[in-house]
Parts: C-alpha cells; structure tokens; sequence
C-alpha cells in the first residue's frame, strides 16, 4: 500500500501544473499560428509590391532613356512644323474653295453658270478714287502709274495689275457714269465695282474692292491707295516680296488715334461708346492712304464680306476685320513718307520711299499740281520697277 501510494501526485500540485500547461500552450500558439490574411490585405499587399517592381524598373530605365529622349523630342517638334505647315496649306485651300463657291454663288444669282478663270498676278492695286477726281487721276497717269503698251506689259511680264476704283452714281446711267465709260475707253485702267459711291461709303467700297479683285485675279497680294498719294511701284513690289512667303500679313504705317465722340469734327465715330471710355484710341490699323493685305486676308474679306462691320473711318473698319485672326501686321515706315523734303532726303541717304503724302491733308497737299514736283524728286527712276526683283 505505501509502495502504490507513493507514485501518485499530490493533489495539491494538480492545478499548479494545469496552469503552467496553459501558459506554455498559449506562448507556442501565438509563435507558430498567425491569421490569414483577408482578400482586401492580399490585393493591398500584391498592389504594394507591383509598384514597387514597377518604381524599381523605372529607375533602372531612366538612365537608359536620358540619351534618348532628345532624340524623340526633335522628331516631335520636327512633327510639329509639319503639322503647323500642313495646317496653314489646309487653311489656304479652304479659303480658295470657299471664294470660289461664293464667286459661283454670285454668278448662279446673276444668271450666269460659267465664269473665266482667274488670272495669276503678283499684285492687284486699287486706287481709290471718286467722279470729281479726273484731275487727279491724269496726274497719276502722268507721273508714277504706266500707260498704254506699259501699263499692259507691267501686267504680262510682271504681274502687277493697277486700275482705278470706282462704283457707279446713285442714278443708272447718269451723266457721271457715262463720264467714267469715256475716259475707261480711253486709257483702259478701271475698275468697275457694284456699289454706290458716296463719302461715307468708303468702308462698303472697300469690302467691295476686295472681293470683286479676289473674283477676278488670283493674286499674292491685293493694295488699296488713295488717288492723292505718291507711288513708286519698284520699291512697292521689293517689299511685297519680302514677304511673299508669309501666310496672313497686313503691311501698312501702323498708327492708334484717338477715337472722336464729337460729332462736329471730321472723323466722329458714331459708335465710339465701343471703344471703352472717352479718350481711348482705337486698335492698332494701318493709315488709310496705303496698305497691303496678302491674298488669303483679301480672300477672307470676300467670303465674310456680308457680316464685317463697317465703323466710320475706312482704314478703322479695315483694321477691325483681322482683330482676333491669326494676322501679322507688319509696320513699314517707307510706306508713309513725307513729301520733298523728308522723301528727298531719304532718298539721297539710299532709302527710297515707298509712298509720299503729307499727313496734314491725309494725301499731297494740292496734288494735282503738286504730284509732278513731288515725282520729280522723290520717283525712284525709270527702270528701277521693270529691275524690280520679285
């Protein structure tokens, strides 16, 4: 009996070791068993470790792309010329095509399908002029503008076309017209234009100008001059081309005067409450007394010409028709010169005028009589148009 009971445990020890059994239990669980991971973790976890596969390719490949990417920006911008080349090609072939559907339009209303085709030139010039101005006008023809064989020979061999603008009277067939028949018989350099001249229709006449020259002749450049001013074609011609490649260009003596809310003065703008307060000039526009455009603004004007405002002031409502276009305007001071002796002095320094008249009477002061003085010494020779490089 001692022997069998002294092999047992003692009672008193068994929830002693029941307890260091469940401690040492508990410490071996939570070092062997750890909790899965639910679906959010995991996807959490494999998106951790894309990027960071992803972060550490990148920084492997950006020393080998540094080399590269030089190379891939040239082509790029390369690409971009081409692009903006393409572009500008694009827009000229839309303007072409909507001139020539508005030319159709207005054939197709006058009863007539077929239409000859435009001829190529250079230049187109118009020379603003009225009914009363046949002074005038034999004064031009006297001095810088070429008659007869000449005149026809400038068109042939160099694409300068000139003709003197002018609508009709507001009576059909009246004295003033016939008037302008016979003297168009006689020296064949008009152009004739559906409107109804009249002072305060310069604006209208100048749209007129634009789309009737762009209908009849495909030219690089179209010129509006007044018949007051002094002209030498040669230096005319040499600056046009200078810029003959470029796309949308406005060339004149760029001013910005002041806009007249007084309504006794000369120039009073009806609508000058647009231009802001008074005082304020207006936008920047070449003086109306000569300026250029290039063929797609002349084709712009032509297409459009039914909703372009017109403003008082001509050479204002000219400049308003290419704010917000893409258009270079482009200031050319010898377009604006004085008369002898600012003219003649520019001339004797190698600088030769482009065109002369006196800012006081926006044209030469008494041109009819004073035009030969002014050709006299400040024409640019003879032979300096027919050498003209264009």
């Amino acid at each position: 009996m001692k022997s069998r009971s002294s092999g047992k445990v003692s009672v008193k020890w068994v929830p002693l070791c029941s307890i260091c059994f469940f401690f040492l239990g508990m410490l071996l669980t939570n070092r062997l068993w750890a909790p899965p991971e639910s679906d959010g973790q995991f996807i959490s976890r494999h998106r951790r470790e894309q990027e960071l596969q992803i972060d550490s390719d990148d920084c492997r490949t950006k020393k080998k792309k540094t080399g590269q990417d030089k190379d891939v920006m040239e082509e790029v911008s390369k690409t971009h010329e081409a692009i903006r080349s393409l572009d500008k090609s694009v827009s000229m072939l839309q303007l072409e095509m909507a001139a020539t559907r508005s030319v159709q339009g207005k054939q197709k209303s006058n009863g007539t399908s077929e239409s000859p085709p435009r001829k190529k030139a250079f230049v187109v010039i118009g020379i603003n002029t009225a009914f009363s101005s046949r002074k005038r006008r034999d004064s031009v023809r006297q001095t810088w503008m070429p008659q007869g064989d000449k005149l026809l020979k400038l068109e042939q061999e160099k694409g300068i076309i000139i003709r003197f603008m002018i609508g009709h009277s507001a009576t059909s067939n009246s004295i003033l017209d016939r008037a302008i028949d016979s003297e168009d018989s006689q020296h064949h350099d008009f152009l004739r234009l559906e409107h109804v001249e009249g002072y305060h229709e310069l604006s209208a006449k100048t749209k007129i100008f634009f789309s009737t020259a762009v209908a009849k002749w495909d030219a690089d450049f179209y010129v509006k001059i007044d018949d007051d001013v002094h002209v030498n074609l040669g230096e005319l011609a040499a600056t046009l081309a200078r810029h003959r490649a470029k796309p949308r260009v406005y060339i004149g003596c760029m001013k910005s005067g002041p806009v007249l809310a007084q309504k006794s003065v000369k120039y009073h703008e009806p609508e000058y409450w647009k231009f802001g307060e008074d005082g304020n000039k207006y936008f920047r526009h070449a003086t109306g007394q000569i300026y250029a455009i290039s063929k797609d603004l002349a084709t712009y004007i032509s297409i459009n010409q039914p909703i372009l405002h017109k403003y008082a002031n001509e050479d204002v409502s000219l400049g308003s028709w290419f704010i917000g276009l893409e258009v270079e305007h482009i200031d050319d001071r010898n377009m604006c010169c004085g008369t002898p002796p600012d003219c003649e002095w520019k001339a004797q320094a190698g600088s030769v005028c482009v065109a002369s008249f006196d800012w006081s009477c926006s044209g030469i002061c008494k041109s009819v009589e004073k035009l030969k003085f002014v050709h006299e010494k400040c024409g640019e020779g003879d032979e300096a148009l027919w050498s003209a490089l264009l």
